[in-house]
């Protein structure tokens, strides 16, 4: 069996690491960059961290920030049609998932105008070129979106997100300043801090799932787990190490998939706008107690990581063990257990969405619509 893995060519980290970005362009010659950023980054001032390193060496850009929490086909249409009309030849994204899976699309489209119809990207696009020359600037602890190949779009008009798998779309540097995340709120650090550890459970349990990639994502298991409460508290030391520990299972599971807590979660935002995060954070214990027998010891591997001693422990006992040390991470930083809006009635929709969702086919556990509409009922 052959196993791929893609990576950025390159990636900074650490406090300071946004001062590198003038060099980078100096050295590449662009003329004029273009900004996605979510429009709260514009209005409190956490874009303009970047573009003040920009101005003060004289180079030139425009600002796109029509970017929705969950980014819809009509923010990709409208960005793609105002990177037309700038004239940038370059993108830097600057924000959670969502501006920069927004960039990614526009920059692919861009790339590779016989995909403008954003539908035609959904799952692994046939597309030729790389998306255009990008710098991602995460501000939240928690996507990965600056070191994976995928990308997630809402389809309003049909109540739906689609997940793009591209190897062409995976942003040029990536750069991990714990210094951009310090202005995250705690409800926001917390959620994207559980979609973080979502990325890592699922891809070290995923069908995919291989050594390369394990040892990352035990790593980022880690340092979520001792990081991520401190980070809720805007704790320096925790801001650093859940930037490093969510970059560690963006490359990890960006090449192995994830499952169906995923799939799930990408259901509950696209009907409900649940927040990505708290959606991944609600349905990871669910998701784990269903697929536990289909995991052989990697849930006492799990325990482990997040500080959990196993000595004597039987498989029974371990694999509880890492189900409730997620419950208590997740307690402990403020994410609920029951989504009130989910509705009796909605139930069979959500369970065929979720089961059509491209994470889905990665579960270690065969699942059925069935299945799923069961799991869903236990949020109610």
């Amino acid at each position: 069996m052959v196993n791929r893995f893609v990576l950025n060519g390159i990636s900074y980290h650490g406090k300071g690491a946004i001062e590198e970005i003038p060099g980078i362009i100096k050295a590449k010659g662009f003329k004029k960059a273009f900004i996605a950023s979510d429009p709260d980054l514009v209005k409190f001032g956490v874009t303009k961290k970047v573009t003040d390193l920009l101005d003060a060496n004289s180079m030139d850009y425009v600002i796109y920030s029509e970017i929705k929490p969950n980014p819809t086909i009509e923010n990709v249409k409208d960005g793609v049609a105002a990177y037309k009309e700038s004239g940038a030849d370059y993108m830097i994204t600057i924000g959670g998932g969502s501006s920069m899976d927004t960039g990614k699309a526009i920059g692919i489209i861009i790339n590779n105008p016989e995909f403008e119809d954003v539908r035609s990207l959904e799952g692994v696009a046939p597309t030729k070129n790389p998306t255009v020359f990008t710098i991602a600037v995460p501000t939240t602890a928690g996507t990965a979106a600056e070191a994976t190949i995928n990308y997630v779009i809402t389809d309003t008009e049909k109540k739906r997100k689609f997940v793009c798998v591209d190897v062409n779309d995976i942003p040029n540097v990536a750069i991990v300043d714990p210094d951009m995340m310090s202005t995250m709120p705690k409800g926001l650090s917390a959620a994207t801090g559980m979609d973080a550890l979502t990325h890592a459970i699922e891809g070290y349990t995923t069908a995919a799932a291989w050594e390369l990639a394990d040892c990352l994502n035990l790593e980022a298991i880690k340092l979520i787990s001792a990081n991520l409460r401190k980070a809720v508290e805007n704790d320096p030391e925790g801001r650093e190490g859940m930037a490093l520990g969510q970059f560690v299972t963006g490359m990890a599971f960006s090449n192995v998939g994830l499952g169906i807590a995923h799939s799930m979660a990408h259901t509950l935002g696209a009907v409900y706008d649940t927040p990505h995060g708290v959606a991944c954070a609600m349905m990871l214990p669910i998701v784990m107690e269903y697929n536990q027998e289909a995991t052989g010891d990697k849930f006492k591997h799990i325990a482990e990581a997040m500080g959990v001693d196993t000595t004597g422990m039987s498989v029974d006992e371990y694999r509880k063990a890492a189900i409730d040390a997620v419950k208590a991470l997740s307690k402990d930083v403020g994410i609920p257990e029951k989504l009130p809006a989910l509705k009796e009635e909605d139930l069979d929709f959500l369970a065929a969405s979720a089961y059509a969702d491209a994470c889905r086919p990665g579960n270690p556990k065969e699942t059925s619509e069935a299945d799923m509409k069961e799991l869903f009922r236990k949020l109610m």
